[in-house]
């Protein structure tokens, strides 16, 4: 398995979430994957009303590098690229990633794009000491991922680290960094509260996951866009 991909987070200047939303959704899907990647979803973050996240997946590094060339200096980028940077205050904080063991749901259609989205996907990002071992993948992958699916979550992907060196260099990317990240979905926000008070009530995430999981963790609550895949 060679399938790449990022996880963007964007911060934006104060009052202009919606404004890169629509311009994103509207110009730089359908021309970013005529390139050969998949834009996978765009999201708002709940807890940052100045955030914008984002997933895009590539076939393997080389295709990741022929694709990114091809997009930024095409024609879309070039008309809309000013647009888009003013409303950007940082784009680096990026995660290059790669599935654990199974990749990104197969099914993923583009035909729910501008549908309404009213789900919630959770990103929580574990950072550990050193890079997964078999024995941490498969707690996680064997564990971790069916209690979270038995307490209501919709388990997405679970993806890790991509080592390979980052050869767009006009994009950069977080080094240095360990990290397995768990994609999750809900129904909404509701279903969301409701599987948090589940979790903490399943005496076997209490007891056999809890203490085993890293110290270190990042939580991304997220509402897709209407013209989201991921949802």
């Amino acid at each position: 398995m060679t399938e790449v991909i990022e996880l963007r987070q964007y911060t934006l200047h104060p009052g202009q979430r919606e404004v890169l939303i629509e311009l994103f959704d509207r110009e730089f899907i359908e021309t970013q994957e005529a390139t050969g990647m998949r834009v996978l979803g765009q999201f708002r973050d709940l807890g940052r009303p100045d955030h914008f996240v984002w997933l895009r997946s590539f076939p393997d590094m080389r295709a990741r590098l022929q694709a990114l060339e091809s997009f930024y200096t095409g024609p879309t980028w070039k008309a809309h690229a000013a647009a888009a940077n003013a409303t950007m205050i940082d784009t680096d904080d990026v995660l290059l990633l790669r599935p654990v063991r199974r990749g990104m749901p197969s099914g993923l259609d583009p035909a729910v794009r501008d549908t309404p989205a009213s789900s919630v996907v959770t990103a929580t990002i574990h950072y550990l000491p050193e890079p997964p071992d078999e024995e941490l993948v498969r707690f996680f992958d064997g564990t971790v991922l069916p209690l979270l699916e038995k307490a209501g979550a919709t388990p997405l992907a679970l993806l890790q680290t991509e080592y390979a060196e980052n050869d767009f260099t006009g994009l950069p990317v977080r080094t240095g960094e360990h990290v397995l990240v768990v994609l999750t979905s809900f129904p909404g926000r509701e279903a969301y509260a409701e599987h948090s008070g589940r979790l903490a009530g399943l005496p076997e995430w209490r007891d056999g996951v809890q203490p085993h999981l890293p110290d270190s963790v990042e939580r991304l609550l997220l509402t897709p866009t209407d013209r989201s895949m991921l949802r």
